[in-house]
């Protein structure tokens, strides 16, 4: 699968178990009755990376009264994850989904294009999933420095 598909609005979200930041194991069962963000971005500490999750950091108070949580997923391996954590001092869960299942799951894993080389990768997309574990809103090709305003405003909408 590359880059084909996903879930679509109203339908059941994907289950996953992933390694995270700080030691963490986030998973879709321990969620289970409340929503959450996934958001797929494509390597920690590149600037369009650091502009979003710096973004969503800030966002955190506000996005904890939704009641939200909010999971970032990278292929990147766990030491560049917590390197990239801890150096921006973000304390949502990063998780690391190295053999891209998840990202193939939510159709994130994509062909992308770079100075003429074509290469396979993580789109950078988000989607929110709701108490009932069911997509409730979907961003594709995500613009870093508006996100977590988006994010925000579902989540607020969110009943």
């Amino acid at each position: 699968m590359s880059g084909a598909g996903g879930p679509a609005l109203g339908e059941e979200a994907p289950g996953f178990t992933l390694a995270a930041s700080g030691g963490r194991t986030v998973s879709s069962a321990s969620l289970k009755g409340e929503p959450y963000l996934l958001y797929f971005y494509p390597k920690a500490s590149t600037p369009g990376c650091t502009t979003q999750a710096c973004g969503i950091q800030e966002a955190l108070p506000a996005l904890g009264k939704t009641g939200l949580t909010v999971i970032g997923v990278s292929p990147d391996a766990m030491p560049a994850i917590e390197k990239f954590a801890k150096k921006y001092d973000l304390t949502f869960p990063l998780a690391s989904d190295p053999e891209h299942q998840l990202a193939e799951a939510y159709g994130t894993w994509v062909e992308k294009q770079f100075m003429g080389r074509k290469y396979m990768g993580f789109e950078r997309s988000s989607f929110l999933v709701d108490r009932n574990g069911k997509v409730a809103a979907i961003w594709r090709k995500v613009k870093p420095g508006e996100h977590a305003a988006q994010v925000l405003e579902a989540a607020r909408a969110l009943p």
